[in-house]
């Protein structure tokens, strides 16, 4: 027989614990005593950012714990999130609110994320933190990191990017702190970047890059970068920079110097693609003490039958390289672009030789360059063939994996914030969130004794 829902449901009082009902291995109650702990001391560091008269503004903790819940539940919207806190239980739970308690409207907790939280470094302290919760799991060995960057697509339409020299940025429309931060960051360049101007500028975030590495489309982005260490895929630092190499290799350097500096951790190995094989950054990490398992980005190569320069021997002593017919080709020694020293060849040798047509068919003699850090090219070339070349060359895909989940898993595969603090922002917690997943799944899995009681 059909059952039939009879009665008034209501009743006048409830007798409810919340904490009762969050189930043991819930994600939040897992994570829960490590964002208890790293949040402790929140409230003193935000202490300088609020005012000592008004009315009391949002817990910094209530904050954090509710972008804690946004990061790891791929809620994008801060009115969504809001709303979900408001209905879920353990969100509520997480978040210290009892049922009454009321949830921040979103307004408020926006001007309040973008406010206060955008003018201290706690992002950063909590991260950090975070980090060395994972080193105190025995989660982070320093044996070997992996770095990588991959490409966020920005808060800005790709359909109205516009030349450089078209931007009048003293219009009205154009007063934001992303312009703000922009044109700060041009005073700040480095004179001698190795950069190109670009094309083309978003007018809303003209921090951004174009660029077309994601998803084979041309589009203003952001790189985050990430250097993990290999044993369990913690995330060591993150770096925000506009979506170009140049910039990624840069931060590479960044956070090798701050996991250094900060936590104490310094690589033997370090993997990477070869986007990270140039020459001055291949003596970067060598000078530092760290074997580069990296490919050597080269482009010497010859596809059009002549010779590659590879097909010349160098004589370290002398300085010089011989051709395939004997023949020397020497330098001044003049640095060119602050890259590469320029070797020729006598135009008498080459004019008699009867290699010509495989050297040089179409110039009158032949010149090779060689990169001032061709050295510690040759010390990379070296390892390639090693075995633990190989396995590094396995592990760096736990870094690409690290990037797959946050896209899939997170939702995060276009940036809410724009210029640079705020991408840095967003870069931060989805590092914090993913850290602390992979503490919580250090706790679910079961010791070794009770797993293999288990499998007996």
């Amino acid at each position: 027989m059909m059952g039939r829902q009879t009665g008034d449901q209501s009743q006048l009082f409830y007798l409810f614990n919340l904490e009762e009902r969050i189930p043991t291995r819930h994600l939040l109650r897992l994570i829960n005593p490590i964002v208890t702990r790293v949040l402790a001391g929140v409230r003193e560091k935000l202490q300088p950012f609020y005012s000592d008269i008004g009315r009391p503004s949002i817990d910094p903790e209530l904050m954090l714990r509710m972008l804690v819940v946004a990061y790891s539940y791929g809620i994008r919207s801060e009115r969504k999130l809001c709303e979900e806190v408001e209905l879920h239980l353990a969100y509520r739970w997480f978040c210290r609110l009892a049922l009454d308690d009321k949830v921040p409207h979103h307004s408020t907790f926006s001007v309040n994320r973008h406010g206060r939280f955008r003018q201290s470094d706690l992002f950063r302290q909590v991260f950090e933190a975070v980090v060395r919760a994972c080193m105190d799991a025995g989660l982070v060995k320093g044996e070997g990191f992996a770095v990588d960057a991959s490409v966020m697509e920005a808060d800005a339409s790709r359909y109205h990017g516009k030349a450089p020299d078209e931007m009048d940025w003293s219009a009205p429309e154009r007063q934001t702190r992303a312009v703000g931060e922009f044109l700060a960051s041009l005073d700040e360049e480095e004179p001698n970047a190795d950069r190109k101007v670009p094309k083309v500028i978003s007018p809303t975030d003209p921090c951004s890059a174009w660029t077309a590495k994601a998803n084979k489309r041309v589009q203003f982005g952001y790189g985050l970068n990430y250097l993990i260490d290999i044993e369990n895929a913690v995330i060591v630092d993150v770096e925000a920079t506009p979506a170009r190499t140049y910039d990624e290799v840069t931060a590479s350097k960044t956070m090798l110097d701050r996991t250094e500096e900060q936590l104490g951790l310094k690589p033997e190995p370090l993997a990477a693609d070869t986007a990270y094989g140039t020459g001055k950054f291949l003596a970067f990490i060598i000078d530092k003490g760290i074997t580069p398992h990296i490919p050597v980005w080269d482009k010497s190569k010859r596809e059009d039958g002549c010779f590659s320069r590879d097909d010349f021997t160098f004589d370290r002593e002398r300085n010089v390289y011989t051709c395939p017919a004997g023949k020397l080709l020497t330098t001044t020694g003049k640095v060119h672009a602050d890259r590469t020293i320029m070797y020729i060849a006598l135009t008498r040798d080459c004019r008699a030789c009867p290699l010509k047509p495989k050297c040089t068919p179409n110039m009158p003699f032949r010149r090779l360059r060689r990169d001032i850090n061709e050295d510690a090219r040759d010390v990379a070339r070296a390892l390639v063939d090693t075995p633990e070349f190989e396995k590094s060359r396995d592990e760096r895909k736990k870094v690409e994996m690290r990037f797959a989940h946050l896209k899939t898993h997170h939702r995060f595969e276009r940036m809410r914030l724009r210029g640079l603090s705020g991408v840095r922002d967003e870069f931060h917690l989805a590092a914090i969130v993913q850290n602390l997943k992979t503490l919580a799944n250090r706790i679910w899995r079961p010791p070794p004794s009770a797993a293999a009681a288990c499998g007996a």
